[in-house]
């Protein structure tokens, strides 16, 4: 597997496109522009960003507040999240 393909790699960027609160249909968008514009080259599909999502829900840095995805802070403290 590509190394840009791995989940937490996805995961990763799907955190960059969530400056602001999104759909997630707009993350996937965007995700997509930001892989073609950064020269990644192996396929994502929608599947596979759907499972990083879940890796990003599952280590608690991304919740669904009102059908958006929105990025949790990373200096909340664990009793915070």
């Amino acid at each position: 597997m590509a190394p840009d393909r791995c989940l937490l790699a996805i995961g990763a960027q799907i955190l960059l496109q969530l400056d602001e609160p999104r759909t997630v249909s707009q993350a996937w968008s965007r995700l997509k522009n930001w892989r073609a514009e950064h020269a990644h080259i192996s396929p994502v599909s929608f599947g596979w960003f759907v499972l990083a999502l879940d890796v990003l829900y599952t280590m608690g840095a991304v919740e669904l507040v009102q059908d958006v995805l929105v990025a949790r802070s990373t200096d909340a403290a664990p009793s915070e999240r």
